[in-house]
């Protein structure tokens, strides 16, 4: 058997494979004395059927199967003997189907396959990256405080007009050119006035209104509102409030901290809890804002030609992903058609970032050691009440280290980034920053 190469393009190559007759009709053999000792025919005894018989009955079966190993011996052997990186699997296709005489003739099969790129390390002071730097203060602990106080509000029946931060309990009807539309009716609905969480001109509107009112009024949907139905159409509303109760908080003190599970320490052990825990957090976030300046600047000066193999497969997993998601929130996808092609731009953005941290990773000795990686594991232990036990159980656990490890690998890229890059410090506010990243 001998191989031959040849280049069709930047990434593809075609290997012609030359397997000789004699050797396929002597693996066809070998394949059919295999299968005798299995095979069941009627008058004979497994293992001591004939080779003609067998050649009857399994004949092409076996020559089929002799043939895939010879390919895929021979096509191994060539990526091996030419040091080449498939991207994806070969299309092989017959050379000679017009030949007289097969049993003379040697039979040659054309593979055409994608290799990767060739990546080049970026230049690092091309590259231009923002690091997201959070300060967090005493005010903004005094805020997280406050809505640990808003977990943990009372309502309470009170005699007056609904305001700003009550909750109300109504019933209301919403037509839409005079029929009530789907999901237009409710009676015994509760909501806190002010909170988002209904229409503005909704909201509007209930506020000032007693127990006992009712009240007809116009309501605006934006355009870009979820029920398509309603995106962009004024509905007609009629609300009848039945009681507006005001908030009581209850006091920061001692026992405030045992409604958290704060056996000992009161109420500074709540608030040195609570600013380790928001020190943390922004921390991450700050991290993960700057990571993705960094992703962003490497693909924006990536410019190597991309294997459409990785591209195609990326592309149907994230579609495959998608409709997961779709059915994990009771969606029917079976109505929602997904391509893979909707998804080929953010899949080549992918495929692209993943070759080049790969070669940033291989080139510049960036590969997590064991101290990184339980490093980053003590450091997500923080969040639990017994750190060195999830620890022990996370290095033992492979799905959980390979979190970490992909976590350290991407750390090390973008520190290795910020090292040479022009990196520029944005301050943000922490109310801001966790708005931003909700």
């Amino acid at each position: 058997m001998t191989t031959e190469t040849s280049a069709a393009s930047s990434l593809e190559r075609r290997i012609t494979l030359h397997l000789s007759s004699e050797d396929i009709e002597q693996a066809t053999v070998r394949q059919l004395q295999q299968m005798g000792r299995k095979a069941k025919l009627p008058g004979f005894r497994p293992g001591k059927i004939p080779l003609k018989v067998l050649e009857k009955s399994f004949g092409a079966q076996a020559r089929s199967e002799a043939l895939g190993d010879a390919l895929s011996k021979v096509y191994a052997e060539q990526i091996a003997a030419h040091k080449l990186r498939p991207a994806g699997p070969p299309k092989i296709a017959p050379l000679n189907t017009d030949a007289s005489d097969a049993a003379a003739q040697p039979l040659d099969f054309e593979a055409t396959i994608e290799v990767y790129p060739d990546v080049p390390l970026p230049d690092r002071a091309n590259l231009k990256v923002e690091r997201t730097v959070c300060e967090v203060s005493i005010a903004d602990l005094d805020k997280t405080m406050q809505t640990l106080q808003k977990q943990r509000v009372v309502f309470n029946k009170v005699d007056r007009a609904a305001q700003a931060d009550d909750q109300v309990l109504i019933d209301f009807e919403g037509k839409l050119d005079g029929e009530v539309f789907e999901g237009g009716k409710a009676e015994g609905f509760e909501f806190v006035v002010g909170n988002g969480s209904m229409l503005e001109d909704f909201d509007q509107a209930v506020r000032g209104m007693a127990a006992g009112d009712t009240k007809t009024f116009t309501v605006q949907f934006p355009e870009n509102y979820h029920a398509t139905n309603l995106a962009g159409k004024a509905a007609e509303f009629t609300v009848t409030l039945h009681e507006a109760r005001e908030p009581e908080l209850p006091v920061l003190d001692d026992e405030f901290a045992k409604a958290f599970g704060v056996a000992e320490g009161g109420l500074e052990r709540l608030r040195q809890d609570v600013e380790k825990n928001l020190r943390r957090e922004v921390a991450t976030r700050c991290k993960n804002k700057t990571k993705r300046s960094v992703m962003d600047a490497l693909v924006e000066q990536a410019s190597f030609e991309l294997p459409t193999a990785l591209v195609q497969a990326e592309s149907e997993r994230m579609s495959e992903e998608m409709r997961q998601q779709m059915a994990n929130r009771g969606m029917k996808v079976d109505q929602a058609p997904l391509p893979p092609d909707l998804f080929k731009n953010q899949a080549a953005k992918r495929v692209r970032l993943g070759l080049l941290v790969g070669e940033i990773v291989s080139k510049e000795g960036l590969n997590p050691t064991e101290d990184g990686i339980r490093a980053m594991l003590a450091e997500m232990a923080q969040a639990y009440e017994n750190p060195e036990e999830f620890i022990r159980w996370a290095m033992s656990n492979n799905e959980r280290r390979s979190e970490a490890q992909s976590v350290v690998l991407e750390d090390n890229v973008v520190n290795w980034v910020l090292q040479g890059a022009k990196v520029e410090d944005k301050t943000v506010d922490v109310e801001s920053l966790i708005k931003e990243t909700e």
